[in-house]
C-alpha cells in the first residue's frame, strides 16, 4: 500500500514529508531504522508502542512512499521493534510466541529475536536460542530478549534480557540469598562456534535453537549495597565505538544503583567486552535453576557517572531514552535534569571523567535521540518539533513546523547519509487517529 507524499518547506529550508498513510499504527524503533543506503525506513504496525499487538514488519521507500511487507507473523504471534543491519540488507526484531496460551503468552520473559534478509521477505530465522528448563545450554538464554541492535560493524547484536526460569520462582521477596531474582540485564549475541548455531535439548516445549551464541554481559545483584557501584537493573544500552585492535567492543548502559540514603536512581555504566564471549567466567554462562546466566570471562563493568550529590540525581527516566555514543566512540550522550529541573542533553567521555552539559534550553528534551553520522549534531524532539542540537555550541534549531501535530517521543533517527531524520506523528485518518512515519530533511549547518 502506498500514497502520495505531502511536502512543505520550512523557514529554515527543510522539507518535511509524511511517508505512510495507511489506517493502522506505524511504530519506529529508537535507532537504526534506515537501510544502509538511506533509501528505506523500517517499522512495525503496533497500535501504539506500549502494546505488543503488531503482526507485520514493513518498510517505506523515502523517495516514493512505496511500502513493502518484509515479514508477517503467523499462528497468533506478534512482532515488532525492528532495526536494520548497518551494512547488509537484513533486519532484526522481536518475535512473540506462536500458538500463545494463557500460560504462555507474550511477555518480557517470553520473546526472542528474529532475523530476516529483506531480499527474501517472509523467511525468519531465530537470532537467540532459548532453553526454558534444565539441562541448560551455553550460548542459549532462558527468557526474553528485546530491542535488538547490531554493533556498528554488524557482527554482534545487543538486547535487553529478562529470565523466565527465575521469574517462575516468584516475586522478589525476602533476602533471596538462595536464588537470583529476575532482573533486566543486557545480553549480546555473537557468531556461534558451530556452523549449526546453538542447539538446545527439548526439555521444555517452548525451548528452541538459535543462529547466534547469546550471553548475558552485565552483572546485577538482588539488593545493591547503598553507596556502592552494584546495580539491580541494566537497561537502555547502546554500542560505543567500533572494534579495537584486540577485538574488544563496548556497550554503554543505564544501571540502577542504591544511594547512601537508600533511594534508587540510574547511572551510566560501560560494559567492556573481550573478543571471545564464548568462554565461561566465574560462573556458568547458561546459569542454573536458581542463578541467572553469568557474564563470560574477561567482561568488565565500569561506572561512568556519579550524580548522587546533584539536586536532581540520576539519569532521567522521562522521556525514555537509550544511551547513544558519538560515531567515534569517545563520548556517550544521555538525558538528565539541570538545576532548574529541565531535561537537557549531557555527555560523558567513554573513558570517564567530568560531565558536560550540551543544551541549556528553557524547554526540555522530549524524546529518544540519535547522532548525525559526522558526530556534529544530535536529533531530538523539543516543544513538539524535531530539532537538531549542535554538539560543539549547544545551539538547537527546529526543523519541523510548529503548526503540525507534535512529533512523538519514541524515535528521532538520523539517516546513515545524514540528510534526513525519521520520526512519528499521530494523524487523523478515516475517523481514527494513527501513528504515521515522517521524514524531514536536515539543512546544512549555518
Amino acid at each position: 500500500m502506498s500514497g502520495a507524499i505531502a511536502s512543505f518547506e520550512l523557514s529554515g529550508g527543510a522539507a518535511e514529508r509524511q511517508l505512510t498513510h495507511a489506517p493502522y499504527g506505524h511504530v519506529l524503533t529508537n535507532v537504526n531504522v534506515w537501510s544502509p543506503d538511506s533509501r528505506w525506513i523500517v517499522y512495525d504496525v503496533r497500535t501504539v508502542d506500549s502494546v505488543f499487538d503488531g503482526t507485520r514488519i514493513e518498510q517505506v521507500e523515502v523517495a516514493t512512499g512505496k511500502v513493502q511487507t518484509l515479514y508477517e507473523a503467523k499462528n497468533g504471534a506478534a512482532c515488532g521493534v525492528v532495526t536494520y543491519h548497518p551494512r547488509e540488507p537484513k533486519i532484526v526484531f522481536i518475535h512473540g510466541p506462536e500458538h500463545p496460551t494463557p500460560e504462555w503468552s507474550y511477555g518480557m520473559t517470553r520473546r526472542r529475536g528474529a532475523i530476516v534478509d529483506v531480499r527474501r521477505p517472509g523467511a525468519a530465522r531465530s537470532l537467540d536460542a532459548m532453553n526454558y528448563a534444565p539441562p541448560f545450554t551455553p550460548g542459549a538464554l532462558r527468557g526474553g530478549s528485546h530491542v535488538h541492535v547490531f554493533s556498528p560493524d554488524g557482527a554482534w547484536v545487543s538486547n535487553t534480557y529478562e529470565d523466565e526460569v527465575l521469574a517462575r520462582l516468584g516475586a522478589a521477596t525476602g533476602e533471596g540469598g538462595d536464588r537470583d531474582f529476575n532482573q533486566r540485564n543486557i545480553a549480546v549475541s555473537v557468531p556461534a562456534p558451530a556452523a549449526s548455531g546453538v542447539r538446545v535439548v527439548g526439555s521444555h516445549p517452548r525451548s528452541h535453537d538459535g543462529e547466534l551464541f547469546s550471553v548475558v554481559v552485565t552483572r546485577t545483584v538482588n539488593r545493591p549495597k547503598p553507596g556502592s557501584d552494584e546495580i539491580s537493573r541494566a537497561f537502555e544500552e547502546g554500542w560505543v565505538g567500533g572494534v579495537s585492535a584486540e577485538g574488544r567492543r563496548s556497550l554503554a548502559f543505564l544501571g540502577n544503583v542504591t544511594a547512601r540514603d537508600g533511594r534508587e536512581h540510574a547511572e551510566v555504566f560501560l560494559a567492556e567486552l573481550p573478543a571471545d564471549l564464548t568462554r565461561r567466567g566465574a560462573a556458568p554462562l547458561e546459569g542454573t535453576a536458581t542463578r541467572r546466566p553469568a557474564p563470560p570471562a574477561g567482561v568488565g563493568q565500569r561506572r561512568l557517572t556519579f550524580t548522587e550529590e546533584r539536586k536532581f540525581r540520576g539519569v532521567g527516566a522521562t522521556p525514555r531514552h537509550w544511551l547513544r555514543a558519538s560515531p567515534d566512540g569517545t563520548q556517550i550522550a544521555f538525558l538528565m535534569m539541570d538545576e532548574a529541573g529541565v531535561v537537557q542533553l549531557w555527555l560523558v567521555a567513554a573513558r570517564g571523567g567530568a560531565l558536560r552539559q550540551i543544551t541549556r534550553n528553557p524547554s526540555g528534551i522530549a524524546s529518544a535521540f540519535t547522532w548525525s553520522p559526522d558526530g556534529h549534531m544530535i536529533a531530538h524532539v523539543m516543544d513538539g518539533g524535531v530539532c537538531v542540537t549542535d554538539v560543539a555550541s549547544g545551539a538547537t534549531r527546529r526543523l519541523t513546523s510548529a503548526n503540525a501535530a507534535p512529533a512523538l517521543p519514541l524515535a528521532c533517527v538520523f539517516s546513515p547519509d545524514g540528510r534526513h531524520i525519521a520520526f512519528m506523528r499521530s494523524v487523523a485518518h478515516g475517523g481514527g487517529v494513527f501513528t504515521q512515519i515522517f521524514a524531514v530533511a536536515v539543512a546544512s549547518r549555518e
